[in-house]
């Protein structure tokens, strides 16, 4: 009997583990889109002379969350589809069912998460990786 509760006790404590945040939320996942959208949006303003108010992300659907290590660091692929809607001055711009891939790592310590962006000029064999903190 004693047996049987030291069990129960360590697989509750097991499975209580596996759930202190260490994997990426939806809210998580939808400020690392946010600051990925940001990146582009600063490029495309500088580009094509557009004034972007904001943007808004809703109804976002993660469809898969791969685990996977990224320079010696736990990291998730992550996927799924979100709506956009993007403020312009005069108007604004809807996309549904927008496909995302994102790549976040989680820090050493365990408290500050980074989306990673693979450095598509880089012609390093192992991959390079730009990181940004998630606020």
């Amino acid at each position: 009997m004693v047996r049987l509760f030291l069990t129960a006790v360590l697989l509750i404590l097991l499975v209580g583990c596996n759930n202190i945040g260490l994997l990426p939320t939806s809210e998580l996942v939808q400020k690392a889109i946010a600051t990925q959208l940001e990146q582009t949006q600063q490029q495309l303003n500088q580009q094509l002379d557009l004034n972007f108010q904001g943007f808004e992300i809703k109804h976002l659907k993660i469809r898969q969350e791969k685990p996977l290590t990224i320079q010696n660091l736990p990291a998730f692929q992550v996927l799924g589809t979100y709506d956009l809607t993007f403020q312009l001055p005069n108007r604004q711009l809807t996309k549904l069912q927008q496909p995302f891939d994102i790549y976040l790592q989680i820090q050493q310590e365990g408290k500050t998460w980074r989306l990673l962006l693979p450095d598509k000029a880089s012609k390093d064999s192992e991959g390079v990786w730009r990181s940004y903190l998630i606020p």
